[in-house]
């Protein structure tokens, strides 16, 4: 099964060169970048073999919001996933279940592929691996209520591991890479789960997360922005 990589700019770079070198140095099989709305449309030219995807979506497709970004207005910039419920857009933004559930569900219809961030904090991991499943198991039945979707995505963001430098046990992530499959597959009937490790993911531990069968792929961050990082990456994929 072929891995996924999944390319989180977040809120860079600054500008359409650096964005032009940092497309140039991503565009390859079996990734997905992730760019900033703004650089949607260059990236969608610049883009020949990796797929396209949005860092978040709006429920509604037109109306008195600003400053949000509708389902339809992505397609038409050319991503094909958006990412949903990140960790970040849920501690910054105060995105609840409830919320993400509604971006889920308008971007199924308007046709995007999700990929759905779910993740435990530091407070819940440290009461064990028992209490983070709980966590996860109740987060994916909240963000998935009433949804129906063959082809969902999801990435398994341990919250006290990212932008930390402390990388999850792989092991570790295995387990919950395999318990959120199980859940996909049994209770939400998707045939062919992918789950992503989203930690803090580089070139010196990337290897030991996508040895194991049960993860899909990687979710990666500030790696994504240093073309020589992403090189030695990519390499071992």
């Amino acid at each position: 099964m072929s891995k996924i990589i999944a390319l989180n700019w977040k809120l860079n770079p600054e500008s359409i060169r650096e964005a032009s070198v940092l497309l140039s140095h991503s565009d390859n099989r079996n990734v997905i970048v992730f760019p900033p709305f703004i650089f949607l449309p260059l990236a969608k030219n610049k883009l020949k073999k990796s797929g396209l995807g949005a860092q978040d979506v709006f429920w509604e497709e037109k109306g008195a919001f600003t400053g949000e970004v509708s389902s339809s207005m992505l397609l038409n910039s050319g991503a094909k996933y958006v990412l949903v419920g990140h960790s970040e857009r849920r501690k910054y933004f105060n995105e609840t279940d409830e919320i993400i559930n509604k971006k889920i569900k308008s971007a199924i219809k308007s046709g995007l592929k999700v990929i759905l961030c779910v993740g435990e904090p530091s407070d819940v991991r440290r009461m064990g691996l028992t209490e983070a499943k709980k966590f996860i198991a109740f987060q994916l039945k909240k963000d998935l209520d009433k949804i129906s979707v063959k082809n969902l995505i999801v990435a398994y963001e341990p919250i006290w591991a990212i932008g930390t430098g402390k990388s999850d046990d792989p092991a570790e992530s295995a387990e919950m890479a395999g318990f959120i499959g199980q859940i996909l597959k049994y209770k939400h009937k998707i045939s062919d789960p992918k789950v992503l490790y989203g930690g803090s993911v580089d070139s010196k531990n990337v290897r030991d997360f996508i040895g194991f069968k049960e993860i899909g792929g990687v979710l990666v961050g500030g790696a994504s922005l240093n073309k020589e990082e992403l090189g030695k990456i990519l390499k071992q994929i």
